[in-house]
């Protein structure tokens, strides 16, 4: 039961977000602000820290495959139902993919592997292969598309540059090179910069509250099946495929299969709603399934932690 800890946290700031907008404490504007605030300077200095002391041994454990396994076929398996059935433009075509692999690995997936797995390193390569490869790809496409869709090009060298100039990756990429040097943080730039990403998950949540209250209830349609498909997708056959990969093909003990499984199930990233906000793609349709999928997962995850 200590793993619904996360879960319950998560829960208890959304709602505090929802009761700020409906008593008019927080406003729409508040939100942007606040979700522009939480991807752009705290967002940053969190990965920052968080990679900076990272177990990379981890991520070049054979468990990595797999988790890299699952990212990929849940992501393919999406563009490709994408493509046959519901032909949504490229940056939302992006976002959906997100949505159907992108694992919430920090404010949910530590404490699930804490308390459930025993083990919090066990979350390091899914938050790895998310932040310093799918994360920039997916931003700097977002980036490209917006930019085309304002009637602008995209030089090259423009193009080949998105990743490095987006607040995200240059921490992220930071925190990789300080971690593979072996340079610590000292404290004088440690300390602002843990407390400034302290405020990254509490003010995307309250954000992701106030969207609840405030903004146009769920789209009917085709949009609301692509919502379950992808609730789907993330949450039964994710974890699926990790469970295949992990035993029958890479033959891992007992003990990596659950980990591997378990951490597959968790839902998609709050931070995955801030991406659209910023780039103004599908913000509504994240915000509902993300809620959607967050649901479903923790009784997943709980039948998971049992069974395995």
């Amino acid at each position: 039961m200590q793993a619904l800890t996360g879960y319950a946290t998560i829960g208890i700031l959304i709602l505090v977000g929802v009761a700020c907008a409906h008593f008019g404490v927080l406003t729409t504007q508040h939100q942007q602000m606040m979700s522009k605030l939480a991807l752009l300077v705290a967002s940053p200095a969190l990965m920052l820290t968080v990679i900076e002391k990272a177990d990379l041994s981890r991520v070049f454990a054979r468990s990595f495959i797999a988790n890299a396994g699952a990212i990929v076929v849940a992501g393919l398996l999406y563009l490709v139902l994408a493509w046959l059935l519901f032909r949504p433009a490229p940056g939302e075509r992006t976002m959906g993919a997100l949505l159907a692999c992108y694992t919430n690995a920090g404010n949910l997936g530590l404490p699930v592997a804490a308390y459930a797995l025993g083990d919090p390193t066990w979350i390091a390569p899914v938050l790895l292969v998310q932040l310093v490869v799918l994360q920039p790809l997916a931003l700097a496409h977002l980036d490209y598309c917006r930019v085309r869709e304002n009637g602008g090009s995209v030089p090259v060298v423009r193009l080949l540059t998105l990743p490095i100039r987006n607040p995200l990756t240059v921490g992220c990429l930071a925190g990789l090179a300080l971690n593979l040097a072996r340079i610590p943080l000292p404290g004088l730039v440690e300390t602002p910069l843990a407390m400034l990403g302290g405020v990254a998950v509490p003010t995307m949540l309250l954000a992701f509250g106030i969207s609840l209250r405030l903004d146009p209830r769920p789209k009917r349609g085709a949009e609301s099946v692509e919502s379950y498909v992808i609730t789907l997708i993330k949450v039964v056959i994710q974890p699926l495929t990790a469970f295949l990969l992990s035993r029958y093909a890479l033959h891992l003990p007992e003990h990596s299969v659950r980990a591997v499984t378990v951490i597959a199930a968790l839902p998609p990233a709050q931070n995955i709603y801030v991406f659209g906000m910023r780039y103004g793609v599908r913000e509504i349709f994240a915000r509902d399934t993300i809620f959607r999928t967050t649901a479903v997962s923790a009784a997943v995850i709980l039948l998971l932690a049992a069974l395995l």
